[in-house]
C-alpha cells in the first residue's frame, strides 16, 4: 500500500522550508512537494535586481543566518543560495518538480493528486504564497491596448524595454523599484489610484518587522494597539529609489480612466501612447489547489484560526501574509508561524 505520510507540505519555497525545520525536530513523517524544477522558491521567479529591505541577519530562517553579504542588502541570487543551502543543510525530504493538481479527503486520510502520481497524508500544510496569483484590474479598454502587458511577476529586467514609452501601474514597493529601473532604459510615465507615500530615509524592513510584532504580541495579550509610528504599506527607500528620487523620476501622473489601441486616456482627458504595461499591482493568494476541500474566497484566501483552516480539519496555511500570521510572508516573520503551525500538528496527530 502507498505510504500515508503524517504531514505533506505543498510548496518548496522559504514558507515550507521553516515548516520543514520544525517538522524534523519532530518524530513526524513528512514530504514537501515542491512545482519549481529548482530550488529557492518564487525567488527564482522575480526581477533581476530585486533586494531584501533587510541586511541578512534581519532576513534568516529559523535555526541559521544568512550569511552576510559585502554590498548592503542581499540580492536575489544571495537569498536563493541561502534557501538552496538551508534545504541541503537540514536534508529535508523535498520531491521536485510535482504539480499539485487535485486534493481530496476520504475518511480523514487526504488524497493528493499531482503530476507525479498520488500522495496521501493524514495533514497537509499548504505554502503557496501569492506569486502564481498576480493580480491585474479589469479596467476599460484593456483587451484592446495593442502593447506588451506583463504583470510584475514576469518581470525580469529592462533587456525588451530600451528606448519605449513605458506606463508603470502601482504605488506599492514592486512600482517605485521597478520604475526606479525601467526609468533608466526607457521613457516612463506612473499611474497611481493615489499619491505614493514614502517611509522615512533610515526605515527599513528592521523596524517594520519590530513594528508588526508589537502589534502581534499586544493583540495576543488581548492589548490594545497604538496607532503604528509608520505605515507598513508605504515604500520602503531602498537605494535605488532613493536614486531615482534624486533624478526627479518618482513622481505620478495620478490614474487613467481606460485604455485606447495605443496607449491610456488620464483621468484630464490627456491620451498618451504607450509601448508596453507593467501592472505593479499585487497578488491573490495562490490556493486553488485547495478549491475541492476548502472555501477560498475570489481573492483565495481562506477562513483560519491562526493558520488552521476552520472548515477543513488537519489542513494549515503558512506564509501568506496577516491572516495567516504577522510577518509570515517574510523570511524572518514565517518561523513563528510555522513553530506553531507544527506544534498545533504533533498535538493534532496524538489525538
Amino acid at each position: 500500500m502507498a505510504e500515508v505520510y503524517d504531514v505533506i507540505i505543498i510548496g518548496g519555497g522559504q514558507s515550507g522550508l521553516a515548516c520543514a525545520y520544525y517538522l524534523r525536530r519532530t518524530k513526524l513523517n513528512y514530504l514537501i512537494l515542491d512545482e519549481q524544477e529548482n530550488c529557492g522558491g518564487a525567488w527564482q521567479k522575480t526581477w533581476d535586481s530585486l533586494r531584501l529591505f533587510s541586511p541578512a541577519d534581519h532576513s534568516s530562517l529559523p535555526g541559521w543566518l544568512m550569511p552576510k553579504n559585502e554590498d548592503g542588502f542581499p540580492p536575489k541570487d544571495h537569498v536563493i543560495n541561502y534557501l538552496c543551502k538551508y534545504e541541503e543543510r537540514y536534508e529535508f525530504s523535498v520531491k521536485r518538480p510535482v504539480k499539485v493538481e487535485n486534493i481530496i479527503k476520504e475518511a480523514g486520510i487526504f488524497r493528493i493528486k499531482t503530476s507525479a502520481g498520488e500522495f496521501s497524508a493524514k495533514t497537509v500544510i499548504s505554502a503557496t504564497g501569492t506569486w502564481k496569483a498576480p493580480f491585474i484590474p479589469k479596467i476599460k479598454g484593456i483587451d484592446i491596448f495593442r502593447g506588451k502587458q506583463i504583470h510584475s511577476a514576469q518581470y525580469r529586467n529592462t533587456a525588451d524595454l530600451e528606448n519605449k514609452n513605458v506606463l508603470i501601474i502601482g504605488e506599492g514597493n514592486s512600482g517605485a523599484q521597478i520604475l526606479a529601473e525601467v526609468s533608466k532604459a526607457a521613457n516612463t510615465s506612473w499611474a497611481t489610484l493615489k499619491d505614493p507615500e514614502y517611509l522615512p530615509d533610515d526605515v527599513d524592513g528592521r523596524i517594520l518587522f519590530n513594528v508588526a510584532t508589537a502589534k502581534y504580541k499586544a493583540e495576543k495579550e488581548g492589548k490594545k494597539f497604538k496607532p503604528e509610528q509608520y505605515n507598513l504599506g508605504n515604500i520602503v527607500m531602498v537605494p535605488t529609489v532613493k536614486e531615482a528620487r534624486k533624478r526627479g523620476v518618482l513622481k505620478s501622473k495620478g490614474s487613467f480612466t481606460e485604455f485606447t489601441e495605443n496607449g491610456v486616456i488620464w483621468e484630464n482627458g490627456a491620451k498618451e501612447d504607450f509601448d508596453a504595461v507593467i501592472w505593479c499591482t499585487g497578488f491573490h493568494y495562490a490556493t486553488g489547489h485547495l478549491n475541492n476541500i476548502t472555501y477560498p474566497d475570489a481573492k483565495g484566501k481562506i477562513k483560519t484560526d491562526g493558520t488552521r483552516a476552520k472548515s477543513t480539519s488537519g489542513l494549515w496555511l503558512v506564509g501568506y501574509g496577516g491572516w495567516t500570521g504577522y510577518a509570515s510572508a517574510t523570511l524572518i516573520g514565517v518561523g513563528r508561524s510555522a513553530r506553531s503551525t507544527v506544534k498545533e500538528i504533533t498535538e493534532f496527530l496524538e489525538d
